[in-house]
């Protein structure tokens, strides 16, 4: 049988590799030669950077602690394709590569900019009369991508952020003794979801955030300050969950008000970070009170200890599905993930066309925000909780988790390839 390439984009999750390990595991089963991995994303394969997976996992607990292991195995990459139209000889080269190798599947996982690269080959794919199947497998844990109900990364960074933000309400309990403002800066830059998991935290032992700020309504810093100060008359401890990507109504980033310069990454997306610390500047100015900023950052996505079981298996499955529709001569698609039901939760796998993903932003519906803005509804609870369920214990060594590193992998290789005289 012919062979199979497959690669992993943008900001990497707690379960990226577990479509990896569905992709890998159903290639096997369905018989292709060789599975290559491209090294960081479509950016490497332009220089023709790839590895033969089954000569790297060769056994199934190394399967295993691929699905234990957090951010992207193969190394990702942020790089913008051009459009057809525009550098058809960058096109040549990478079907010139997929060709020599005789890759007939080629799946890749990510998130929006990803879906686009997928939408970009496969059209081009269509154009010249290629046989190849471009089949991307979605990864974000902004669970911002259209066609699915949520996206594999999502619900363990949910977990995590859930969390982190009920230990560190009970820290401010026990141990704040005087008037604090805690406010906590969550990735999601337009789409508020991460944001809104902090209410998951909500239960018997914890009442959640005072207050939860998503991108979806503009943020208006006077209301923000009257709500504060509401709060401080009732409480003597204050928890604020508020999304990086909050913005004033004429666009400006909230994190941009205290830096002059923003930068930006390939696909023109600003870099967000530093709205909690403003915020808690202001609020320190304002109040007269201690405040401490707490920006979770990378954590959120790559704490594959704290993953979930249901992500995990999710992730897997859309994977697996990627390699069945490549076999069914299928392309231009992308994996979905479809729910039956909420209680028992059941979710399946489908598939969308990529046209209809690529540079669309599913946002947190405006009926599951408070009409004051600053929380979200209990029918986003019930949306949000399924995704969480279920534990994938990491393997510990050392008193630490175990994960599966490629490049040692593949020095290994090489080693074994080219012995020393």
């Amino acid at each position: 049988m012919a062979n199979l390439v497959v690669g992993q984009s943008g900001g990497p999750s707690g379960v990226i590799n577990s479509s990896l390990a569905g992709v890998f595991v159903r290639a096997k089963e369905r018989g292709f030669d060789k599975i290559y991995g491209m090294r960081n994303g479509i950016q490497g394969l332009l220089f023709e950077r790839l590895v033969d997976l089954k000569e790297i996992i060769d056994k199934s607990y190394e399967v295993e602690l691929l699905k234990k292991t957090p951010a992207a195995f193969l190394g990702s990459c942020r790089f913008k394709l051009p459009e057809i139209d525009e550098a058809r000889g960058t096109y040549e080269r990478i079907f010139e590569i997929l060709d020599k190798r005789d890759i007939k599947a080629f799946i890749y996982i990510g998130g929006n900019d990803s879906m686009d690269t997928i939408r970009k080959l496969s059209d081009y794919g269509k154009m010249v009369g290629s046989d190849i199947r471009f089949i991307g497998a979605p990864k974000t844990i902004d669970n911002d991508l259209a066609e699915t109900d949520h996206t594999p990364g999502y619900g363990s960074a949910a977990k995590y952020i859930a969390t982190s933000i009920k230990e560190c309400i009970l820290d401010e309990i026990v141990y704040s003794t005087k008037k604090t403002i805690y406010i906590m800066e969550i990735m999601g830059r337009n789409a508020g979801w991460l944001t809104a998991a902090a209410a998951l935290s909500r239960g018997e032992d914890c009442d959640g955030p005072d207050a939860i700020y998503l991108p979806e309504v503009d943020f208006d810093l006077e209301k923000f300050r009257n709500k504060v100060a509401a709060l401080l008359q009732k409480k003597n401890n204050v928890m604020i969950a508020v999304s990086e990507g909050i913005h004033l109504a004429d666009g400006t980033f909230v994190c941009e008000m205290s830096r002059e310069d923003v930068a930006v990454d390939a696909f023109g997306h600003k870099q967000m970070g530093g709205t909690a610390a403003f915020l808690a500047a202001y609020c320190e100015k304002e109040f007269g009170v201690k405040t401490r900023p707490i920006e979770l950052s990378t954590l959120q996505r790559c704490a594959a200890h704290i993953s979930s079981y249901t992500d995990v298996q999710e992730a897997f499955s859309s994977g697996a599905k990627a390699v069945e529709a490549c076999c069914d001569g299928r392309t231009g698609l992308m994996t979905t993930l479809v729910r039956e039901q909420n209680e028992p939760y059941v979710c399946n796998v489908g598939l969308c066309d990529v046209h209809n993903v690529s540079n669309v932003e599913r946002c947190v519906p405006h009926e599951w925000i408070t009409d004051d803005g600053s929380n979200v509804s209990d029918e986003f609870i019930a949306y949000a909780r399924p995704l969480i369920l279920g534990e994938n214990l990491p393997v510990m060594i050392n008193g630490l988790p175990a994960h599966l590193v490629l490049q040692k992998e593949v020095d290994e290789l090489e080693s074994r390839n080219n012995p020393q005289e």
